[in-house]
């Protein structure tokens, strides 16, 4: 947007930078007028590139953002209609046959060692699925299926609770800061949870470790409680911006895996624990490039939760 000799600039480093690496076309995304498409174009095209299509500035085009990225498909009403308008108007903005000439050949990409995978909490596991409790990695999910896992879902905004005949209960990360007041108020699901960890595990991944905790800050300043499992506090209005890969050596048996070994994971999260009450720490954390981040994550009883969301395990465990 608004780069004409930059945006040739952009285009020429990436063909040039990786030998490896063939630019077989650009697609320029975002052009303000007829005028600036043509100035992007001639200065790309005299680099030797070829530009295959141009997309022109449209905000019916732009998918709604909140911090963490964009809108949940599921919140998205008109998701379908908006890809197929998305389509019309790439069909008519670029050289698709151009695009399909260029392109390579299929790339396998492998499904990864199953070694390296979080293995099944349990046979059957509880998982909160809604609005506030969405994120949780699809190849986790899908392993866990093909191991021979039943996933149960369950909603914590519709004030349900984990179904009593699982074995495990997992709440995933999503947005329980923008559904606290409705947390607070789902009296059953914070009662049947509180029962079904009294005799079986539970895990929380970033919003689900923030729910297990003692209370939660919105982002206007309002505490709400939450299950009280764990004895953390955690602010969305005193909030610290936590990005990066991140190894965690366990520091205790959980679900995540045993004492000692290491699980690889990812953080993104604005909310902070303002409280760390007196529980015991998951793990020792690190991030990508070994950096030590010191202890992570809160366990007590059958309970543990911390603000990484697990991607895999570290093969050295064996």
């Amino acid at each position: 947007s608004g780069q004409s000799q930059t945006a040739a600039a952009i285009a020429h480093g990436f063909a040039s930078f990786d030998p490896k690496v063939r630019i077989s076309g650009i697609v320029l995304n975002q052009a303000a007028s007829e005028r600036h498409e043509a100035q992007a174009r001639a200065a790309i095209e005299e680099r030797g590139l070829p530009v295959v299509g141009a997309i022109r500035r449209n905000s019916d085009m732009a998918l709604p953002e909140r911090h963490l990225g964009l809108v949940q498909a599921r919140e998205h009403a008109a998701l379908e209609s908006f890809i197929d308008r998305l389509a019309d108007v790439m069909q008519a903005s670029i050289d698709l046959d151009a695009v399909l000439a260029g392109t390579a050949g299929p790339v396998d990409a492998g499904q990864g060692s199953a070694d390296a995978m979080i293995p099944p909490p349990g046979q059957r596991i509880a998982i909160a699925d809604d609005a506030a409790f969405a994120f949780l990695y699809p190849h986790v999910a899908r392993h866990w299926r093909e191991a021979g896992a039943e996933l149960v879902p369950f909603s914590p905004l519709a004030d349900e609770g984990p179904d009593a005949a699982c074995d495990v209960c997992w709440l995933p990360g999503g947005y329980p800061e923008l559904h606290a007041g409705t947390l607070a108020n789902a009296a059953r699901f914070r009662r049947e949870l509180v029962r079904f960890a009294e005799t079986r595990p539970v895990h929380g991944e970033c919003g689900g470790y923030m729910v297990l905790g003692r209370a939660l800050e919105d982002g206007d300043g309002v505490t709400h409680p939450m299950a009280g499992l764990l004895g953390h506090v955690t602010s969305f209005a005193r909030r610290k911006m936590n990005l990066g890969y991140r190894e965690a050596k366990l520091r205790a048996d959980c679900l995540l895996g045993r004492a000692g070994e290491a699980v690889r994971g990812h953080e993104f999260h604005y909310s902070r624990v303002i409280e760390p009450g007196g529980d015991a720490p998951l793990a020792t954390l690190e991030d990508a490039v070994g950096n030590d981040l010191g202890l992570s994550g809160s366990r007590r009883g059958h309970v543990s939760g911390a603000f990484f969301h697990a991607i895999a395990r570290n093969a050295a465990n064996g």
